[in-house]
């Protein structure tokens, strides 16, 4: 498997800004998302992910994405009609995306019956980011109003380019990890990806 571990944090950001602004498909969604002035927020998860691991496999057509993750902050308005106003409005702009947008704010509402055990509420879109399941797809990306592109990344980017799949710990259980493991397969997809489970790689 191809490694970059010796590459510093700031040339992978500079790389992942690089595959974001060439991306034909991912440009147009971050544009949209800042067409709706959103006070913060990015688009990551499987997004950001999909666009890394596709390049590095050398795929000239995008791997199938289920949804586009658009992960924003707002502790003013925690209605699930929020998140669903937003998703209309992104699919007005651009209807064939599959949107799934996500208030970070309201996440400990919801995080008990989905996932099992209850958290204390976030503060901010980066403490968000840094709860995602793994460390590999804890990464967002935010578009500017003069076109630069933040990148949010808490635990950094050497498990991204490196192709790693490792559990963070933060909020999500073992029981959970490997559920999603399991159903995502992603060494199917991209067969240089590694998986880190308890106790071992496969």
């Amino acid at each position: 498997m191809q490694t970059v571990m010796h590459i510093s944090t700031t040339d992978l950001e500079a790389r992942l800004r690089q595959l974001a602004q060439s991306s034909t498909w991912l440009m147009p969604a971050l544009r949209a998302v800042r067409e709706l002035g959103l006070p913060s927020w990015c688009i990551g998860a499987g997004a950001v992910r999909n666009l890394v691991w596709d390049a590095l496999h050398g795929y000239a057509t995008p791997t199938h994405l289920p949804d586009i993750d658009v992960a924003y902050f707002d502790a003013s308005d925690l209605t699930p009609a929020r998140d669903a106003d937003i998703q209309h409005r992104l699919s007005v702009l651009m209807p064939d995306t599959p949107w799934e947008v996500t208030n970070q704010a309201a996440v400990h509402h919801w995080f008990a019956e989905y996932f099992g055990h209850a958290v204390e509420p976030l503060t901010s879109l980066h403490e968000a980011v840094a709860s995602w399941p793994e460390y590999a797809t804890s990464v967002g990306l935010c578009l500017h109003a003069d076109d630069s592109i933040e990148v949010i990344a808490p635990h950094g980017l050497d498990d991204l380019f490196n192709c790693v799949v490792r559990r963070n710990p933060t909020r999500v259980s073992l029981d959970t990890y490997h559920q999603r493991t399991t159903q995502k397969n992603y060494a199917a997809r991209w067969p240089r990806v590694t998986v880190h489970t308890a106790n071992a790689e496969y």
